[in-house]
């Protein structure tokens, strides 16, 4: 089975989208050449990301334009190259390239991840898509949570695990400090959790 981690950005007050639902505050203290070094290997695999349709649009908006392949063109090309799928119940189409949109049967998102998950193919990572996180973390199919704590505070905005129904657990398995003051954390479920049947 394939694994699926989260990757996102937080704020040190807990947000992973400001009060207006951005997260262009993330590429702040972003020129420090090791950190720059970690974005850009990050997106130099292959991969499969996930998206909910609000992420999924602010991506499709920003990544295959000229400005994104300036700005950032090792990730650039990463994020244009991969396989996508955007999870959405009103989405209608979607025109990034290589983007499979799915409506999930009945609205059991947990069983289409599952059914994507027992698919051949690279690693998956849901990034931004607050709410895919907080309906898939109870479930027990994201395997790992990649997050980089950034040095301000928004004030405002989404919580990654906004309306969780129970508690979760996690374990750190590795962090690492950039010179920028960004903090990598690598979470991993912890034992104890209960979790849906496979």
């Amino acid at each position: 089975m394939r694994r699926l981690i989260v990757f996102n950005h937080i704020s040190s007050d807990g947000y992973f989208t400001d009060g207006n639902g951005q997260f262009n505050w993330a590429s702040h203290l972003s020129n420090d050449p090791e950190y720059a070094a970690f974005v850009a290997e990050n997106a130099s695999g292959e991969g499969h990301l996930i998206f909910g349709r609000i992420t999924y649009q602010l991506m499709a908006s920003f990544w295959p334009t000229p400005t994104a392949a300036q700005q950032m063109p090792e990730v650039a090309r990463g994020m244009n190259r991969m396989r996508k799928t955007v999870f959405s119940r009103t989405l209608q189409d979607v025109s990034w390239n290589n983007t499979e949109l799915i409506r999930p049967a009945n609205d059991d998102l947990a069983a289409a991840v599952r059914e994507l998950k027992e698919q051949d193919g690279p690693g998956m990572a849901i990034m931004g898509s607050g709410s895919l996180v907080a309906q898939l973390a109870p479930t027990g199919l994201i395997d790992e949570y990649q997050l980089v704590l950034n040095p301000l505070a928004l004030g405002s905005g989404r919580s990654l695990f906004e309306k969780i129904p129970r508690l979760l657990s996690l374990k750190l398995a590795s962090s690492r400090i950039f010179n920028n003051g960004k903090v990598y954390l690598n979470y991993v479920p912890a034992r104890s959790n209960p979790q849906s049947s496979p």
